[in-house]
């Protein structure tokens, strides 16, 4: 049996360069996290992962502007009010809140690429006094270097792991208590939504596009990386 109707239809909201940053921040973020407790020789491989965050958060900021529809800041940043309105259950015609980010949704993935930018900073400017040290470290005080490693290795990190768990709460709550799969679009990049929802754009030239832009954005971390040197 169809999954759509005469009502609805399959509507890309996920381009690919999205969902592939997606998976590889999921990774990137375990390994970097599993490396960190690790420690020892692991800690080589936690910098390079911290690198291909650094990587994958400058692409997804830019990503937000010139990605496809869903994927931009626009389509997922609500005011207050509308965050109130959509607890209450209201939805204007033409929202289509329930197409990207909701309102809700929106909160956590700012919250996320927000903590994840403070951990990169915090990352490249701390040091241990063991063995490890920020390529950055140089250039700050040893009382900054102290705070930022501080908040890197403790404080950041189990809010970084506590927003983790929310979010996969969350993606259990509307699997089980909406019968709403989030996963399945950020795998295959489509969901079954009303027709007349504005689509994504996907094409092989904005693939192009995001390959440019990810490259241009690795020679930036890799330039950063290397001041430290």
């Amino acid at each position: 049996m169809s999954e759509t109707s005469p009502k609805t239809v399959r509507v890309r909201i996920w381009d690919l360069p999205t969902r592939i940053f997606h998976w590889v921040l999921v990774l990137a973020v375990a390994a970097s996290v599993a490396t960190a407790h690790v420690g020892g020789n692991a800690m080589e491989w936690h910098f390079r992962c911290g690198y291909l965050i650094f990587t994958l958060l400058a692409f997804r900021l830019l990503w937000g502007f010139v990605g496809g529809r869903w994927s931009r800041f626009a389509s997922f940043l609500y005011m207050p009010p509308t965050l109130l309105r959509y607890l209450r259950g209201g939805e204007l015609p033409g929202e289509h809140m329930e197409a990207g980010h909701n309102p809700l949704g929106s909160l956590s993935v700012f919250a996320l690429l927000g903590l994840l930018i403070l951990q990169v900073a915090t990352g490249l400017v701390a040091d241990d006094e063991i063995a490890s040290q920020g390529p950055l470290n140089k250039f700050v005080s040893s009382a900054f270097a102290s705070t930022a490693t501080f908040w890197h290795a403790d404080i950041g990190q189990w809010i970084l792991i506590a927003l983790i768990a929310m979010h996969v709460s969350a993606i259990f709550y509307y699997l089980h208590g909406k019968q709403t799969n989030l996963l399945r679009p950020m795998i295959g990049g489509d969901k079954v939504l009303p027709a007349g929802t504005p689509a994504a754009t996907d094409s092989a030239a904005t693939r192009l596009v995001a390959l440019v832009v990810v490259l241009a954005c690795a020679c930036a971390v890799a330039w950063v990386v290397g001041q430290g040197e």
